[in-house]
């Protein structure tokens, strides 16, 4: 296709070895049509689709015809998945080319959902709708609620039908990522057993994400130090909106430390640390109390991967590697402790401001009270009269707060400002996520951009919105689904 979109590809990834990658075009669709494109995020990346006809704009958004400049392939990665080591890759999806903005930003453009691939397995590497959708509206939710994202540009039906548990409408989502490099492509690289790709990819890691990194004399080192505070930023802001991942695989974890792959996720109603809403997380492995453990185990495979190339000598490297994954706990505890008191709007730090905290929690968890809405009520964003704050024992914990509160010179001006930067006055709701997909099956994608709106401005007072931020009686029964 002829570059008057203004894509600008330097594909840094396919000039790697051909044992990361597999060189492979997305397979052709018989009747594509573009069902949304990301219109804000056209603007971000500097493209530029005005030009172009919804048929053309369906077929590149379906692989039909490509982006001149772009060099499709499959990335090989990795992962351990529910605990057990597997050899994986993009099974149905293809790096169509990394894009570069206007400021210089690099972009991976991925298609998912676009084909068999050589690490298909006995799968189809397709993507249904539903799904694809799914991850549309997520992903666009946990950008605008601050918390570090892939994105989604554009969603198009292929106009086949694929076989899961029933016949699916085939659909392809164009994902938009800093990069696809996980924890499980360096696992890739690692089992391999070749030391000097081990480092050739490091160094590649290191070049594309923290070129500060470049001269340091111990590099493994320092990109695992980096990795611990990316990846407990990312699991603090998951807990502070109340996200549940779901599927916490190594190979579902970036070294950018963004969020990735959005298959069994949702958002808690009710207030329990136990919470699963994947139908494969039989145990509770990835349970949102679970989330920090899990990321603690993730980066221990990490390291594990680089131990060759912190010190020669195993023993010292595997010391080395110890000492750090073993802040995890501290630093995680600061940060989760320092943002739940953003939540309450409390300044500076009292000694007993971790039993305020936990006591709330405990509270909620014990009375079943949703748990965006509580923050709501405390900023005085009146949800709808309910009736379970005037109990007691909350009205006890809030006299306790708002003694806390008047410490370091507080105001309700100051708390309330500082509350409504991190709690959310609205979120995907996943009822109200249900009702988009269904609706968008039957080709009625008015319930969907609404949602999509709505969701744009998470932190802001929005009329009309009552019905998003209601929890449904959905909770205990709901479960959401990969889509493999």
């Amino acid at each position: 296709m002829r570059n008057n979109i203004n894509w600008n590809f330097d594909n840094s990834y396919s000039r790697l070895s051909d044992a990361f990658k597999e060189h492979i075009k997305p397979v052709a669709v018989k009747n594509p049509e573009l069902v949304l494109l990301n219109e804000d995020l056209c603007k971000e990346l500097n493209l530029d689709f005005t030009k172009i006809n919804k048929d053309k704009l369906s077929d590149l958004f379906t692989g039909n015809i490509l982006p001149e400049g772009s060099n499709t392939i499959a990335q090989a990665y990795a992962g351990h998945q529910f605990g057990h080591f597997t050899m994986l890759g993009d099974g149905r999806a293809v790096l169509i080319g990394e894009h570069i903005t206007n400021d210089n930003k690099r972009y991976d453009i991925q298609f998912k959902g676009s084909g068999k691939t050589a690490f298909s397995r006995n799968g189809d590497g397709r993507a249904a709708l539903g799904p694809m959708l799914r991850e549309y509206i997520i992903s666009e939710a946990m950008y605008y609620l601050n918390v570090p994202s892939t994105r989604s540009l554009a969603v198009a039906k292929t106009g086949e039908t694929i076989i899961r548990d029933a016949p699916l409408q085939g659909a392809i989502l164009t994902r938009v990522a800093s990069s696809h490099i996980r924890v499980g492509t360096f696992q890739y690289v690692a089992a391999r057993n070749k030391d000097d790709e081990l480092e050739i990819f490091l160094d590649y890691a290191i070049k594309r994400h923290y070129p500060e990194l470049v001269n340091s004399k111990k590099k493994a080192l320092d990109l695992l130090n980096i990795l611990i505070d990316k990846q407990i930023n990312l699991v603090v802001n998951w807990m502070r909106v109340g996200f549940i991942h779901g599927v916490m695989n190594t190979d579902n974890m970036t070294i950018s430390g963004d969020t990735i792959d959005y298959g069994p996720c949702a958002f808690m109603d009710t207030y329990d640390p136990e919470t699963v809403f994947s139908s494969i997380d039989k145990t509770g492995r990835y349970a949102y109390c679970n989330q920090p453990a899990i990321t603690k185990w993730n980066l221990s495979r990490f390291a594990e991967c680089l131990i060759p190339l912190i010190h020669k000598d195993k023993d010292q490297a595997i010391k080395r590697a110890k000492e750090i994954i073993n802040t995890f706990e501290k630093k995680y505890e600061e940060r989760w402790m320092n943002m739940m008191r953003k939540k309450l709007g409390l300044q500076g730090s009292d000694d007993k401001d971790k039993f305020l905290i936990v006591d709330l929690l405990t509270w909620m968890h014990q009375n079943k009270v949703d748990y965006t809405n509580t923050f709501c009520h405390l900023m005085d964003e009146k949800i709808k009269d309910d009736k379970i704050y005037d109990n007691e024992d909350f009205q006890s914990w809030k006299k306790r707060w708002k003694i806390r509160l008047k410490i370091n010179n507080n105001s309700p001006d100051k708390y309330k400002k500082l509350m409504k930067t991190f709690n959310p006055l609205v979120i995907p709701r996943n009822h109200k996520v249900e009702e988009a997909l269904e609706a968008a099956k039957k080709d009625n994608m008015k319930p969907l951009t609404h949602l999509l709106k709505i969701l744009k401005s998470p932190y802001t007072q929005q009329n009309g919105i009552l019905n998003y931020q209601i929890p449904s009686n959905l909770d205990e029964k709901y479960q959401t689904f990969c889509g493999t």
